[in-house]
């Protein structure tokens, strides 16, 4: 493998969790010409969250290596329903809604792609031209055994649960996008391994060259457990206002904190390894974490506007002299728990009624804001500081 293949192999596999197979991809970069790249994005809510820009950052790194890149919106793939990691049949959307979430994909993907070299493409635009007879042709090329070795589809057949027969259309059509677009390399996340590969197949079927893929892990979310989804309202929208990203940001904790610097960051790796290393020799986390917040909101706003909301944080929280080696909790707050027993959980009141007694007393605070109502219900599924007084702190993860 000459140097400059294993260079860009390097480049390419940082944030990457595996390509398939290696060899392959060597080949097709050995060619001396530029790769059609691809990856798919169902339209299925209407804004662009970090958790989508780990594969869109991908894309931009195949683009600045020279290569063709096409942002392929879902919108034929969107009707039938991604029943990736799903243990019901998932609704569909309609084309109204499919149509108004793709318009603000294409305004949002260029604040990280070049416009002037990125396809857009609909995969309706060959999907709607197929017959009957073509859609039954595309359904022969694969096996009911094959798709059921897919995990999700193999645990509901096995738990007795019912899977719609257009459930396996998708994966197919996924495919099935390659071949239209005879792509050179798929990028997708590590749950779509299984459609990736379907790819492949349907494209040695057709008679076309076969793709190489490469996956990407999926980004926790600001909960550090699930990955980052708007349903689950641990997530960061790229449109999210300055202030409201800085402290979502701030709020993950110090470990996933590296995460967040390997899948999203653009710095160079020896940058960062440059933070572990101030950091074990006594710097403070938080001034690391304040890099990566003005980096990644600098990214879809403005440096200024960066600036701005690290000033807002420090005055709104460092001034109140919330500390950053707080203790950590892990409590449930899914079905909701009272601010008094929160706070009793916490340890940071010796019971309720003291814990009552404190909230009306004005010295309770969530997330610097002072809570007045006593029967306050908690229901979070992100991190939270709690305050009881001026010196008790406590930060509480949600399991």
């Amino acid at each position: 493998m000459s140097e400059d293949v294993s260079n860009t192999i390097r480049e390419l596999l940082r944030g990457a969790d595996e390509i398939i197979p290696l060899s392959e991809l060597e080949a097709k970069l050995k060619l001396g010409r530029p790769l059609e790249v691809k990856a798919g994005f169902d339209p299925t809510a209407p804004d662009l969250h970090l958790g989508h820009t780990v594969l869109i950052n991908k894309l931009r790194q195949f683009q600045k290596l020279g290569h063709n890149v096409t942002f392929l919106i879902g919108d034929f793939t969107g009707l039938i329903g991604d029943p990736t990691g799903k243990s019901v049949t998932r609704p569909a959307l309609t084309p109204e809604e499919i149509k108004q979430n793709a318009q603000t994909y294409q305004q949002q993907v260029f604040k990280i792609l070049d416009p002037e070299l990125t396809k857009v493409r609909f995969n309706s635009q060959w999907m709607n031209a197929m017959s009957s007879v073509d859609m039954i042709r595309l359904s022969a090329q694969y096996t009911v055994a094959r798709m059921l070795e897919r995990d999700d589809f193999s645990k509901r057949y096995t738990a007795h649960q019912p899977i719609a027969i257009h459930e396996f259309l998708y994966p197919l059509v996924q495919g099935y996008d390659s071949v239209a677009l005879e792509s050179d390399i798929e990028l997708g996340g590590t749950d779509q391994k299984f459609n990736l590969l379907v790819g492949r197949d349907m494209q040695k079927a057709y008679g076309k060259a076969q793709q190489a893929i490469l996956t990407v892990p999926l980004l926790e979310g600001l909960d550090g457990v699930q990955k980052m989804s708007k349903s689950l309202g641990n997530y960061i929208g790229i449109t999210d206002a300055p202030n409201e990203m800085f402290g979502k940001l701030m709020s993950i904790s110090d470990e996933l904190m590296w995460r967040y610097f390997e899948l999203l960051s653009f710095r160079p790796w020896s940058e960062i390894e440059g933070f572990q290393s101030a950091i074990s020799e006594g710097a403070n986390p938080r001034d690391i974490k304040f890099l990566l917040c003005e980096e990644i909101i600098s990214r879809f706003h403005t440096i200024a506007e960066a600036e701005s909301a690290k000033q807002d944080f420090i005055q709104r929280f460092q001034k109140n002299a919330i500390p950053h080696d707080m203790p950590e909790i892990v409590i449930d707050l899914s079905q909701g728990l009272s601010i008094a027993l929160l706070l009793k959980q916490a340890q940071l009141c010796s019971s309720t009624s003291e814990a009552m007694r404190m909230v009306k007393q004005g010295a309770v605070k969530i997330n610097g804001e002072k809570i007045s109502d006593s029967k306050l219900l908690v229901t979070e599924n992100q991190a939270l500081v709690l305050q009881v007084g001026k010196r008790k702190f406590a930060r509480i993860r949600p399991s």
